[in-house]
């Protein structure tokens, strides 16, 4: 659950950090010598075949994120389905089965690594919902003070109208029975659909900073825009406009349909309505108008099927079906039109459910149009297709799910806080929790984040389980705090964008107030973390299954390579030194 920071308690408005700044307070730190290794994450690998396997060069690469897709649920799919997509698609490619995700395993950082080479501790990017210490919080007009910190909302909060699919451009409702008839047509800069008064506050320039101005490195989409080349990409919020990279330039043509907006015909505009995130099939409609879009870009249109730029080097999409597939307790689902159909998995904590495996199938039956057209226009020989994830979910196992209330822990955390320093602020600036702890401290002293570790570690408040199940330790298998927090990810303590505190999740914990949805992500579970990297390519030995420990930030190195240009490009790629995957 990702809870509301004390200081906006009028909106969700976010904090973000300049670059520059930042770089003159960690430099020194990072001179003297901080580790920067990060002990959660998986070491870049290069494939064992050696040097010159498969390689072949390509002009397109086609990028699927299936968010929510674990590597066992490409594998069960393709087993029980040999006559899908997957399936061809696994014989022709080669399978990376022991990827991990950036942790924390978030969209934002998920899909971030993919296309910069970089995990959060050289990105800056943690979670889509994050506090920064050292800028001044969104609507701020009064710069006398030094900047107090302020959450950094990079999701649907930056919207114009986070209600409507077009994020408040005015092309919905349309005329006629159908309200999202034009959605097509929604502005293909990203820039245009986010509302400058949401963005957090740059201490030096006092202008708002947004998404691809947080980002602390150059993205894929920036070095193949910069060689001339054409690209495109669809996602889930218009905060994906960070893909652009610090200049800006990075993406050609976007399309970002606002997943979070109202999925009521009669009120589609209405940000209190069910989201496209409440009923499957809702889903399956929300990522079908994605599918369109990159049916377009095949064809060498732009997302809306107009002109003829051509097909771009490197386009794509996420798909966000198999992922509340996975979370919803029950849903309405393709035969099935009762609302009752039980999402997640069965007993066995494997096997997909009913309302997941139609989820897997319409992303498959999507997979198999956009292999399809590229056959028709003579280009799958010349193009190639990755699918990854950028974050699994958790717990597959039903009977572990733990679901706990996240704001009671932090009230207690800092009722407690508060008898000792009746004075000060509450403790907690911000707290982001989906399956494990994420913490933001207004007192980011050792006294403060030693409390803070000495308490979550001795919770075990029986009240705060949704399901009426024990407590212990906050649900937490591990606590991080301050200078461990801070030496988990890589980065020194002064870091103004860490976490102060970082939980590691007991394994079915969720923290949710609500017992609406069965599963989560974020944290460092292998089922949080554990994706699919699938590589299909005309160069490729088909049906080679790699299991060698890979990352899914070597995609980005990986995509330069079949396009033929210098991974090296990438400054991501240079600072941490990862590997291509082949």
């Amino acid at each position: 659950m990702k809870t509301k920071s004390p200081f906006n308690q009028l909106n969700r408005a976010c904090g973000s950090l300049p670059v520059q700044l930042e770089k003159l307070k960690i430099a020194g730190a990072a001179a003297a010598g901080v580790l920067l290794a990060i002990s959660a994450a998986q070491p870049a690998v290069a494939n064992p075949f050696g040097s010159g396997f498969g390689q072949k060069t390509v002009d397109h690469v086609l990028v699927i994120s299936v968010d929510g897709m674990h590597q066992s649920d490409l594998a069960w799919y393709a087993q029980h389905y040999p006559n899908s997509t997957l399936a061809k698609l696994l014989a022709q490619g080669v399978d990376y089965s022991n990827a991990s995700t950036p942790f924390p395993s978030d969209s934002f950082p998920g899909m971030v690594g993919q296309f910069t080479g970089g995990n959060p501790r050289t990105t800056g990017i943690y979670y889509d919902d994050t506090w920064n210490h050292i800028i001044y919080p969104a609507g701020t007009t009064n710069f006398s003070s030094p900047p107090p910190g302020g959450e950094v909302t990079y999701f649907e909060a930056l919207d114009i109208n986070l209600g409507a699919l077009d994020a408040g451009e005015g092309i919905v409702p349309a005329p006629g029975p159908d309200p999202w008839a034009n959605i097509l047509q929604l502005d293909g800069n990203a820039v245009h659909l986010i509302n400058p008064a949401n963005l957090p506050i740059d201490p030096l320039t006092h202008k708002g900073i947004y998404p691809n101005q947080y980002l602390r490195v150059n993205t894929v989409f920036e070095v193949i825009h910069q060689h001339g080349l054409l690209t495109a990409w669809s996602d889930k919020h218009p905060a994906y406009q960070i893909l652009s990279g610090p200049s800006g330039q990075g993406v050609d043509d976007y399309f970002t349909p606002e997943i979070n907006s109202s999925s009521s015909a009669t009120a589609p505009t209405d940000p209190s309505q069910p989201d496209w995130t409440t009923d499957n099939l809702k889903t399956q409609q929300y990522d079908n108008y994605k599918v369109e879009a990159v049916l377009n870009w095949i064809n060498g249109h732009r997302h809306d099927g107009s002109g003829n730029p051509g097909t771009p080097a490197i386009f794509g999409m996420n798909f966000q079906t198999v992922s509340t597939g996975q979370k919803l307790v029950t849903s309405r689902t393709e035969g099935d039109l009762s609302g009752t159909a039980p999402g997640g998995y069965l007993a066995d904590g494997f096997t997909p459910g009913p309302v997941l495996t139609n989820a897997l199938t319409f992303v498959d039956q999507s997979l198999g149009s956009m292999v399809t057209a590229l056959t028709a226009r003579g280009l799958l020989n010349n193009t190639a297709i990755i699918i990854s994830a950028k974050h699994g979910q958790s717990p597959m196992n039903i009977a572990a799910l733990n679901r706990i209330n996240d704001s009671q822990i932090i009230s207690a955390l800092n009722a407690a806080w508060n008898l000792s320093h009746p004075s000060a602020t509450p403790l907690v600036a911000q707290g982001t929790d989906d399956d494990g702890l994420l913490l933001w401290l207004n007192d980011r002293s050792k006294a403060a984040t030693d409390f803070a570790h000495d308490f979550l570690v001795n919770y075990s408040d029986p009240t705060a389980s949704v399901d009426g199940k024990p407590v212990t330790s906050a649900g937490c298998t591990q606590i991080y705090t301050g200078a461990a927090a801070a030496a988990l990810i890589g980065v020194p303590q002064i870091d103004p964008r860490v976490p102060d505190v970082i939980g590691i999740g007991q394994y079915g914990v969720v923290y949710t107030a609500h017992p609406s949805k069965i599963a989560e992500h974020g944290g460092d579970h292998t089922e949080d973390r554990n994706v699919p990297i699938l590589v299909a390519w005309p160069g490729a030995q088909g049906g080679t299954a790699v299991t060698t420990p890979v990352e899914t930030t070597q995609i980005a190195p990986t995509i330069l390579e079949l396009l033929g240009l210098n991974p090296g490009e990438l400054e991501a790629v240079r600072i941490e030194g990862t590997e291509s995957l082949f």
